[in-house]
Parts: structure tokens; sequence; C-alpha cells
């Protein structure tokens, strides 16, 4: 049995074409896993497990339909979905996963992270995921009405987007330092993070042993998923379907 690892989706009601390319990835390469694990990101915005509108609900359909065959499946917070609850998690038949997790994958302990909290360069980001994270500050929003929720939602993510477009490239990518140290904490040889959408396999060195960190891609054009079985792991990447 293999276990599927997904990042950064951004689902969105503006790119049907993602949604459907997620809903074949389970109906075709993931039907038969033991595991899906999706670390964060999954939707473009989230504010909050009540939300009404059309996509949440049949994202939880298809997923509980998933789950009912069999595989397990884990969300991990991300930063554009940080308020996804139990409660929602429920409706999917999934399970939340806290940002860091050690889980085996392969025979071998894999540190699973979103990958935001590695990026300590960006202080402007990382002032706000504190506060983000704070679980009074979520309690306060989440008590809003829906519809500011949704206004608070849209100014966040135009303020961020015009943030990031003045910000270098080095700053928004992981600080190498948290990357070992994260793994040497953990105790593992195997990093695997989404969020900084530069996906690839980087060879390192933490306590003087081999190791290394893969990266997800997001979805938009291409799908992308790490695939892990007894043999080893895989980062796979395909085409999505264009829009007709």
């Amino acid at each position: 049995m293999a276990s599927f690892i997904i990042s950064d989706l951004h689902l969105d009601e503006s790119r049907p074409d993602i949604t459907r390319g997620f809903f074949d990835f389970l109906q075709g390469p993931a039907a038969n896993a033991d595991a899906l694990y999706i670390l964060g990101d999954f939707f473009e915005v989230w504010i909050g497990d009540d939300d009404d509108a059309p996509l949440p609900r049949e994202v939880a359909h298809q997923l509980k339909a998933y789950s009912d065959r069999g595989p397990r499946v884990y969300f991990m917070h991300g930063n554009r979905d940080f308020l996804l609850g139990k409660e929602y998690a429920d409706r999917c038949g999934a399970e939340l996963l806290p940002d860091p997790s050690v889980i085996e994958l392969a025979g071998q302990p894999v540190l699973l992270m979103h990958g935001d909290s590695l990026c300590t360069l960006d202080q402007e980001y990382m002032a706000f995921r504190q506060q983000a994270r704070n679980p009074m500050w979520q309690q306060a929003l989440l008590a809003k009405p829906l519809e500011e929720r949704r206004q608070i939602a849209t100014q966040i993510r135009a303020v961020s987007k015009s943030m990031n477009s003045r910000k270098a490239e080095d700053i928004m990518d992981v600080t190498p330092d948290e990357v070992t140290n994260a793994m040497a904490e953990h105790g593992v040889r195997t990093l695997i993070h989404g969020h900084t959408h530069r996906p690839a396999r980087h060879a390192l060195t933490v306590e003087g042993e081999t190791a290394e960190r893969i990266v997800l891609g997001d979805w938009g054009t291409q799908g992308w998923c790490i695939r892990a079985d007894e043999s080893g792991m895989e980062l796979i990447h395909w085409p999505l379907q264009a829009q007709p």
C-alpha cells in the first residue's frame, strides 16, 4: 500500500479545473492509497467551518466518500487555511495533523510540515503567523458574521500579495539553519513540506548524516504529489486538464 502527500492546491471557486483535477486524483492515482496527507493551503482561503459556499461542501462530500472507501485522510494547517477545524475535518472523514508531525513512510521516520514556519527571514510574515495562530485572535475572528469574514479574508490576501511582490525571493524561501535544526530536533533525516511552491529534492547533511528535504509543488497547470511505499519516495507531477 502506498501513501500520498500533497500540498498547496489553493482550491478556489475561480479555479474549477484544479478542483476537478483533485477529484480525478482521488479516483485515479490515490484511489487505493493507505493514507493521504494534505500539508496545508488546501483551500485558497478558509473563513470558518460554517462557510456555506458550494466548494467546501462538494470537497467534503468527495473526501468523505473517499475516506469511506478505506484511505485515511489527514489535514495539516497552512497559512491560508489555518482556521480549518475539527468540524470540517469530521465532515471529510479526516483527522487534523499538528504542524510539525513525524510519521513513518517508506520504513523510516519522516517529518511533515507545511513549511511556512521555516521561512524565518520573512519577519513580516512571521509576525502575522504568530498572531494568526493565537487562539484568542482566531476566536474573535470566527465570532464575526460570515460576510464580514469574507471581506476580511479578501483584504488580508490583497495586503499579502502586495507585500510579497516587494520581497526578495530568498526571503520567502526556507532558512537553511531552520531546516537542519528542525530535522535534528525531531531525529529525522527526511523532511517533506510545501508552502514555497519550489518543488525539488534537496540533499543536505544533518548532524553529520546524509539527509533530504523534499518540497511539494503547488497545483496550477500541474498537480504534484509524493508517492511513498516500501520501495521509497517519488516526487511526481502531471498536467492538469485546462478548464474547457
